[in-house]
């Protein structure tokens, strides 16, 4: 292959991963959701990667509404607003800005009446950017739980009903602080599924986990609680009800909806597409696995689709850090450097795999690409593509070879995006 088809496969491979974040693009689909223009004051709340971009996209659709408001997201990822104060956080990990930001929030929707209207921006990575523990548990307790969390390999869903159940700002606690004003959300997903519940652990949506749900998670992945978190987490409280609150939830960008947007470039560069799913989940070297077999099937067989063709995929995997010091790397390059192990330099089949928010794990990079040529080159630069994957140092293996994918910051977060290009 010459230096041209391989630098035309690899921007297909780009331009099929930047259509699926510019199908989320807050500027984009939040304008066409917007309810009727409150009657009251307009205070406006919100979390996650994407909460900034959200606000400053609400702006621009209600010029000549008086608003106010806080917002947290991520470090790095603010942006200029007129009236919405915008504040930055520590994620994965929540740090004192997160549980400051929380308490912003919660004064900002006291005493509102009736006829007030609060809008609260939600998007993935809110859970940790939104941190206010109960009573009797301290910021560094929370921040020893996600840790633990983050290196069990338990998924992001398992993850936020354990931080539901140590929070007094999520689980619908939120909208419960906003009674009696109307609440109307605006979510991003990130998540299998889109339940609002689980997105940034669902501040403005009551919650239907119980206690024993958290519990049997902390017991599942031999997570040990010291013993006075413990007995705040097992210390009864009133549940946030669903009839108590009567949340107004609108998606305005989901992970199926951005994978349909990469299927739709496909077709524009000549390419077969096939959704795998939006859910995919599991440890992320076991699905490089599983996807490599997917994809000789396809070249060899014409099963389940026949090349030129694309397999799509999202949906957050894991990666479980044993007891070892690991290298650098996120859950996309992990899952790419075990789909290049597993392919072993097989002719035709290319890939690339990204966060959607362009932060693979605490990296700086969205993810990367591989090749046929990839552990040819690794080889010839005195890589060893399997030492690598076994160290959890896909980062550096990447960089290696200046095959990350750097997109900086952007400002939306619909999971990760897979793409496995088969030619034939």
């Amino acid at each position: 292959m010459n230096r041209h088809q391989e630098s035309a496969l690899r921007g297909a491979l780009h331009e099929i991963f930047s259509a699926a974040v510019k199908s989320a693009d807050p500027h984009a689909v939040l304008i066409n959701q917007l309810p009727p223009k409150p009657r009251g004051r307009c205070v406006v709340v919100g979390a996650g990667k994407a909460s900034a971009a959200m606000a400053v996209a609400l702006e621009k659709a209600w010029p000549d509404v008086a608003m106010s408001g806080v917002v947290v997201t991520r470090y790095g990822h603010a942006v200029p607003t007129d009236k919405i104060r915008i504040v930055e956080a520590a994620h994965p990990v929540s740090d004192a800005m997160s549980e400051v930001a929380s308490l912003l929030i919660l004064e900002q929707v006291k005493n509102l009446q009736p006829e007030d209207c609060v809008i609260a921006l939600i998007s993935g990575g809110g859970s940790a950017l939104l941190a206010l523990p109960r009573k009797g548990i301290t910021l560094a307790d929370k921040q020893a739980v996600n840790k633990a969390l983050l290196k069990s390999g338990a998924t992001i869903g398992e993850m936020n009903t354990v931080r539901k159940h140590l929070s007094d700002i999520k689980g619908g606690r939120l909208a419960q602080a906003a009674l009696p004003a109307k609440v109307v959300t605006f979510i991003i997903s990130d998540v299998p599924g889109d339940d609002p519940q689980a997105i940034a652990s669902g501040p403005t949506v009551a919650d239907s986990s119980r206690l024993s749900d958290a519990l049997e998670i902390l017991a599942r992945y031999r997570i040990t609680l010291p013993p006075h978190v413990m007995a705040v987490l097992q210390t009864p409280r009133e549940p946030v009800l669903a009839g108590e609150i009567t949340p107004d939830v609108r998606l305005i960008a989901t992970p199926s909806g951005a994978l349909h947007a990469a299927a739709e470039m496909a077709r524009q560069l000549g390419f077969t597409p096939l959704i795998l799913g939006d859910a995919l989940e599991g440890e992320s070297v076991q699905l490089g696995v599983m996807l490599a077999g997917i994809a000789r099937s396809v070249k060899h067989h014409g099963h389940p689709v026949k090349p030129p063709a694309v397999l799509l995929s999202g949906g957050e995997t894991t990666v479980t850090i044993g007891a070892q010091a690991a290298g650098r790397g996120g859950r996309n390059t992990e899952f790419l450097l075990s789909l290049a192990c597993s392919l072993t330099g097989e002719e035709g089949i290319w890939a690339i795999a990204g966060d959607s928010d362009g932060i693979d794990g605490t990296e700086d990079a969205a993810g990367a690409i591989i090749t046929p040529a990839t552990l040819t080159r690794a080889q010839a630069g005195g890589l060893n593509a399997r030492e690598s994957l076994a160290a959890h140092d896909s980062y550096s293996f990447f960089a290696a070879l200046d095959d990350l994918v750097k997109t900086g910051p952007t400002l939306t977060n619909v999971n990760d995006i897979r793409a496995i290009l088969i030619t034939g």
